[in-house]
């Protein structure tokens, strides 16, 4: 169990890694073909981890509430919705306050993505306290496969805050640290949702949905767009619906 927790809490972070460290051996760009390949196969496993392992699992504990089980899950779904839209509004503002000046701009695009990457953490980490505490329909499978996919979706990330800075003229080294740094609050947010697993589990549902709602916000706010800019959605779609069937998969058959 400690080396399926340690796993899911670094994989996220290893994504992001993995993209910035793109800057050591790519010259130009990620091809788009590969990237909205990597978008779309992690937009399926996150909307149907969404369900499977997020949902589910909420609608499954609140079964007390009688007529009214879905109201946590629901809440804490609108809640994560809300607060992935409030850093989405938020965040530009603090971009557009650097005035343009290079350090600072590329501080505050780092500051960007580190406060977005936040609640993905957050997602595992209430996953995965489910997971010790015992829940059903919450399986290590599932957990593995959420981390998995965020993981995925973090490997394009990082390379977009690396390597554009590159050929500014930033060293390739310089650019990796910069590309890095943003996937460090996820397992940083995994690890505190853990450590107040206490307050956690007595209101898992809520929690559960509110993963629910900020995997799905960033599905449809981010990873579906980028697919259909990609100019290549046909390769995009396909991948969706990979990762949606491995996630079901993974969720069902070994759960």
């Amino acid at each position: 169990m400690i080396i399926d927790i340690t796993l899911g809490v670094l994989l996220p972070f290893l994504g992001t890694a993995l993209g910035a460290a793109c800057v050591f051996f790519m010259r130009g760009e990620m091809n788009k073909r590969i990237q909205s390949a990597l978008m779309g196969f992690a937009a399926g496993i996150m909307v149907a981890a969404s369900v499977w392992s997020l949902l589910l699992p909420a609608l499954d504990r609140s079964q007390e509430w009688g007529r009214l089980s879905f109201l946590p899950a629901a809440v804490g779904l609108f809640c994560g919705m809300i607060f992935l839209l409030l850093l989405d509004v938020m965040i530009p503002r603090l971009y557009a306050a650097s005035d343009g000046v290079g350090g600072r701009r590329q501080s505050m695009l780092v500051l960007a993505v580190t406060l977005h990457n936040l609640p993905e953490g957050m997602a595992v980490g209430a996953v995965l306290a489910g997971l010790l505490a015992g829940e059903n329909g919450i399986t290590v499978a599932a957990a593995i496969a959420l981390s998995l996919g965020i993981a995925i979706q973090n490997v394009p990330e990082g390379a977009i805050i690396s390597m554009p800075e590159c050929s500014q003229g930033i060293s390739r080294k310089s650019a990796f640290v910069y590309g890095m740094l943003s996937g460090v609050v996820e397992p940083i947010g995994a690890l505190m949702t853990l450590l107040a697993a206490s307050v956690i589990v007595p209101a898992l549902p809520f929690f559960l949905g509110f993963a629910a709602g900020a995997m799905l916000y960033v599905v449809v706010e981010e990873l579906i767009p980028e697919v259909s800019r990609s100019g290549h959605s046909h390769v995009g779609n396909v991948m969706f619906s990979l990762g949606f069937t491995m996630m079901m998969v993974l969720d069902v058959a070994l759960g």
